[in-house]
């Protein structure tokens, strides 16, 4: 148990160094500049720091509230996608049959309509996280060097998106959906009309049938909700003036800290004499650990903003919906060697 945590705080700690180096740069300048210039009354009240640093807390805190709400309602979505897929995946093999058909059809023409489902389904999910993992404008947080010095990125970097829905369907299924901009609603599309298909033909019963598209249209909502969250990012007024005001703090404490520090040297150098005339160089680890906590705080919650963007804070789709696959194609009765296994976890991080 504490191994586990003393890895977080040294992931962590790695994860901020480069921040925390300027930190420790800055108070450093600052330091030596009261100290050797003995520029102690030019200094900041610290009325308008507390203000000031009220300010950013409370803003902070907002951001990572309303971040932690993005991420908490992508991962709900995409919880409600498995349970959806698996319901899907039950009702296809159990609602395809000929007990209505007009003609007889053979046990394996049902067995191979519900492997075509099946596997259509897996392709939405599919061209879904590929959609996902689509970089827009406003996400760099991917770019930043400790998010990729390690070398690990998502699935969906590593082979682009008709290689990945090739095993899953026809070739002419294929075409159709690569020339449609939205992959994922035109395979929802072929789906429907599928299904119709299908009802027309005997195999679907009419009662089936509607609630196999209840099931589509409840793709269709689920959909909806994660291009939602992708496609609207958090508001950058809050994002952008939060960060800002967050630097305009942490230039701005040293001109308060330091002072504050060579004012009780002072005192302590009435009985110390050394210890006091060193005792402002404590502005250093205090203002870099005041400073790191800001920070840290303020970049968590640029982290989380976007939580399909790719990186390892982010919602696992990517190994959500090789889990689905996974369940339903073992389902259908196929061998575990003829099944993908699931992504790897590359240094504890899934994707």
């Amino acid at each position: 148990m504490y191994t586990g945590k003393v890895y977080r705080i040294i992931d962590m700690a790695r994860w901020t160094r480069f921040e925390t180096f300027w930190f420790i740069f800055i108070i450093a300048i600052w330091a030596s500049i009261y100290y050797f210039l003995e520029l102690d009354r030019f200094r900041i009240p610290w009325t308008p720091m507390a203000l000031i640093g009220t300010a950013v807390a409370f803003v902070i805190g907002f951001q990572n509230n309303a971040v932690y709400g993005r991420i908490w309602e992508a991962r709900k979505i995409w919880g409600g996608i498995v349970n959806t897929s698996r319901t899907f995946g039950v009702f296809v093999q159990d609602m395809l049959s000929d007990e209505h058909t007009k003609e007889p059809v053979s046990k394996e023409s049902i067995k191979e309509e519900i492997k075509v489902l099946t596997y259509r389904h897996i392709a939405w999910m599919t061209a879904l996280r590929y959609a996902m993992r689509y970089k827009k404008p406003w996400e760099t947080t991917s770019h930043h060097k400790t998010n990729t010095e390690w070398g690990i990125r998502p699935p969906e970097q590593n082979a682009t998106l008709q290689e990945a829905l090739k095993p899953y369907l026809s070739q002419g299924d294929l075409e159709n959906v690569m020339n449609i901009d939205n992959h994922q609603t035109a395979l929802l599309y072929l789906q429907s009309h599928h299904i119709k298909k299908l009802k027309d033909q005997g195999i679907i019963w009419e009662f089936s049938f509607l609630e196999l598209e209840g099931l589509i249209k409840e793709l269709f909502t689920l959909q909806g909700q994660t291009e939602r969250i992708k496609n609207f990012p958090y508001p950058r007024q809050y994002a952008s003036l939060n960060h800002y005001f967050m630097w305009l703090l942490l230039l701005l404490l040293p001109m308060a800290l330091v002072p504050q520090f060579m004012d009780i040297g002072k005192e302590i150098a009435v009985d110390y004499p050394v210890w006091g005339n060193l005792f402002m160089w404590f502005t250093i680890p205090i203002y870099t650990a005041v400073a790191w906590m800001f920070h840290t705080m303020e970049r968590i919650g640029r982290t989380g903003e976007s939580p399909f963007e790719g990186t390892s804070n982010d919602v696992p789709i990517s190994t959500i919906s090789r889990g689905i696959e996974i369940d339903l194609r073992q389902n259908l009765g196929e061998d575990k060697s003829e099944i993908p296994a699931q992504f790897p976890a590359d240094f504890g991080v899934q994707f």
